[in-house]
């Protein structure tokens, strides 16, 4: 008679396994521990084998006979269900190592050591948070195009458009790494080109007017606040270089007599590559810059940072420290950032000063080639920086002074031969 739910519950262990038969080949088996363990016994090509249904009572008495008929039926086609199982989960285990998630995992891991570790770990992130619960376990060739778009619209739906438009980019890294070790067989997000609405470039709020510079720097002169921020504050137009550089300047990097600033390769926004290996960029020091610094060096010279934290000299001040500076002075984020006095150089020296462009784009540390396509090296018109930037500390000398007046537009006699 076919076994009762009752008498698998009660069935005790004994001495040696036992087994308590049900129908058509399924019995339930006792161990001497108590395990009970749901069995089917058939034959396939002349030979007797078992098959695995489950361990009771996790796996019913029901549940038990239903995995039996579907490995009957099996049976009756001509197909071992015990081979069949195993090539299920063969299909499994590759589907996981190929899933999205697999792929962009090592995608990322093989990557990850070429970049910075700020820009690795956005990355990660951004498809830890966007992508990988919805596409995550899915196998990579079988990824649709309407799969990425529904995460993409999710992302944009929340207001992140250029989140949105970085995820796009981030999966189509992975589904076309994925096309080069043969998961995949082409990278679907090139379908969603004009799928998501274009990101309005945000440029950082800058001062370019020089009227208005020369009010600015005047407000700069009337700062009330601490005394290292007052000479950030006062620095900043004078070296032009990013927030991040000048907050986190170490006094062992500059050279008063030589009037230069070397900042490692290691602080600059470049490749994880190029900090390793690249030079440090140099900035000319003005003697405007370099009065300002002595006066600095005065208060903070015994400590590590030009600019420390008020709270600890460990530590240098926060990165919003400019800006918040600048929103004292009457300057919102609207105006003028900190990171403002890059695009207010670049466009006064080219636009009023006719500063030949490879010279400043070399000042402003951005990629600068020759005619054949060459990066130039970190010394290129060093002698040409050094006068641009001693002329361009006299000129805002002179909007400081003469803002309401008419100020000398002359261009400036910069070298343009290669130094």
């Amino acid at each position: 008679m076919p076994l009762t739910d009752a008498e698998a519950r009660k069935a005790a262990p004994r001495e040696k396994p036992y087994r308590l038969a049900d129908a058509a080949g399924m019995y339930l088996e006792v161990t001497p521990s108590g395990s009970k363990y749901w069995r089917l016994k058939y034959r396939f090509a002349g030979k007797e084998k078992k098959l695995a249904l489950g361990v009771y009572p996790t796996v019913s008495l029901a549940e038990a006979r239903r995995k039996r008929d579907d490995a009957r039926q099996k049976l009756a086609a001509g197909i071992d269900p015990g081979e069949a199982r195993k090539a299920e989960k063969r299909t499994l285990l590759l589907n996981a190592e190929n899933s999205f998630e697999a792929v962009a995992r090592e995608w990322h891991a093989r990557y990850a050591p070429t970049w910075s570790t700020g820009y690795a770990e956005k990355i990660l992130r951004r498809l830890v948070l966007y992508a990988f619960p919805w596409l995550g376990p899915k196998p990579i060739i079988r990824l649709q195009p309407v799969d990425v778009l529904a995460i993409l619209r999710r992302v944009e739906t929340r207001g992140k458009l250029e989140t949105a438009h970085r995820l796009r980019e981030n999966v189509g890294q992975v589904m076309r790494y994925a096309v080069a070790t043969g998961r995949a067989e082409r990278d679907i997000t090139a379908d969603l080109r004009g799928a998501l609405a274009p990101v309005q470039k945000q440029h950082f709020a800058a001062i370019t007017d020089p009227t208005a510079v020369g009010e600015l720097l005047r407000a700069i002169d009337g700062y009330t606040g601490t005394f290292p921020v007052l000479c950030a504050l006062r620095l900043s137009p004078l070296v032009f270089q990013r927030p991040g550089e000048l907050r986190l300047a170490e006094w062992s990097e500059f050279d008063f007599d030589g009037g230069m600033w070397a900042i490692p390769a290691a602080r600059m926004k470049r490749t994880k590559a190029a900090k390793a290996a690249g030079a440090d960029h140099l900035v000319p020091l003005s003697s405007q810059a370099i009065s300002i610094l002595r006066e600095l060096q005065a208060l903070t010279g015994r400590g590590r940072y030009l600019f420390p934290s008020v709270r600890t000299s460990a530590r240098p001040m926060s990165d919003n420290t400019v800006n918040a500076a600048l929103r004292r002075l009457g300057y919102d984020n609207e105006t003028m950032t900190g990171h403002g006095f890059r695009a207010m150089a670049r466009t006064i020296l080219d636009e009023v000063l006719s500063v030949p462009a490879h010279i400043i784009e070399a000042q402003l540390a951005h990629t600068v080639r020759d005619p054949l396509g060459r990066a130039y090296n970190r010394t290129t018109h060093l002698p040409q920086r050094k006068e641009m930037m001693q002329r361009w500390a006299d000129y805002l000398d002179g909007l400081r002074h003469l803002a309401d007046h008419e100020v000398d537009r002359q261009p400036l006699p910069i070298a343009q031969n290669a130094a």
